[in-house]
């Protein structure tokens, strides 16, 4: 079962795709997930070349010049070694706000080197659950938020404005 939280106002964890939030304290079979996953992301990478060979034998085929053919296989491998680059550079951090604008701009970019994006998963789940360092971090530091307001709010609250000399309270300014 997933760590489930201590209060009810709790910050509780994003669940991750395939992993859903056994990867907080590793549970419900969260090794086998990630190990059949890493292995159906190669399966699926090695199909994709599969494909992507016939592919090139058609624009062979096609015999519209061996310029084609060239340009073809330098697409995909570019496109492939960025989109694995990307792919794995964002498992571990959140892009800022102007990565995230030309996030969009790569899309196309990662759907034709869709074997980078395989490997890159592949590649991750080797190490843990794709994300999941990312969103430990910040889970982590959303728990911690949490533990120092429920803390500062403890205790007796006639108290809190006091000074160390157990002296009255501050006096409240009125506005107005």
């Amino acid at each position: 079962m997933s760590q489930q939280p201590k209060t009810p106002d709790a910050p509780t964890p994003e669940p991750l795709r395939f992993y859903g939030t056994t990867w907080v304290d590793h549970s419900g079979g969260y090794a086998l997930r990630r190990a059949a996953l890493g292995i159906g992301a190669v399966l699926a990478a090695a199909a994709g070349a599969f494909v992507l060979r016939f592919a090139y034998q058609g624009v062979v085929l096609a015999d519209i010049g061996s310029w084609a053919s060239v340009l073809l296989v330098v697409a995909f491998a570019v496109c492939s070694a960025l989109a694995f680059s990307r792919t794995l550079t964002h498992y571990g951090r959140r892009p800022s706000e102007r990565e995230a604008s030309a996030e969009s701009s790569m899309h196309s970019i990662r759907i034709v080197g869709f074997i980078g994006v395989l490997l890159a998963y592949a590649l991750r789940t080797c190490v843990e659950a794709p994300g999941e360092k990312l969103h430990r971090a910040e889970y982590e530091a959303a728990l911690d938020r949490h533990e120092r307001q429920r803390t500062a709010r403890t205790g007796n609250p006639a108290a809190r404005g006091r000074g160390a000399k157990g002296g009255k309270g501050r006096k409240k300014s009125r506005k107005g």
